[in-house]
């Protein structure tokens, strides 16, 4: 079994979509994910939330997630929007804590927020509460967050290469091919 780090080198090395700026960014990009990738082996569901902008980008996860081909278990990824049509009503902290109460209860082996977007879209508000959410956050550094820039011109291509290289760790870690005890 490989260690995650070196596992995710190879594989951003292999891949032939030109990925090399993840190289750097792997050491931010390893810790992250292995959290995230821990808490899907604990059969926790994923909520997806993205500011407005990035909803074609929730659409391509949803769809891509759990495709026939895939050769491995359904994955609970779900939007919030899907979840609670009427999220965008959320305004005040009450409001939050309600949401978050319904969820508990939707999900008795827990959830976990996955925010793509800005950092000050008023929907990051929900995932940010949490410090389990895995968020890919636009503009802005924030702590135990994947910093990228709205400004990147190869900004939409590199989103989906993000998403290939979770995918192609999700099997991974499935698939019992790396370990990620100290990532």
């Amino acid at each position: 079994m490989q260690d995650f780090l070196k596992w995710t080198l190879d594989t951003i090395r292999k891949d032939d979509s030109m990925m090399s700026w993840m190289e750097e960014k792997r050491f931010e990009w390893v810790p992250l994910a292995s959290a995230m990738l821990k808490k899907i082996m604990q059969a926790q569901s994923v909520i997806l939330v993205t500011d407005m902008q990035r909803e074609w980008f929730c659409e391509y996860i949803l769809k891509s997630i759990n495709k026939s081909n895939n050769n491995r278990p359904l994955l609970p990824f779900l939007s919030l929007k899907s979840l609670f049509p009427n999220f965008e009503s959320i305004k005040t902290k009450e409001d939050i804590e309600l949401l978050e109460n319904m969820l508990a209860h939707a999900f008795p082996n827990g959830y976990n927020f996955f925010y793509i977007g800005k950092g000050n879209d008023s929907r990051m508000q929900i995932a940010k509460r949490s410090d389990d959410s895995f968020m890919w956050v636009l503009d802005e550094q924030l702590q135990n967050s994947f910093y990228l820039s709205s400004n990147d011109d190869l900004l939409d291509i590199k989103l989906i290469q993000l998403f290939r290289l979770l995918d192609k760790s999700i099997d991974a870690v499935l698939f019992a091919e790396v370990s990620l005890g100290n990532a």
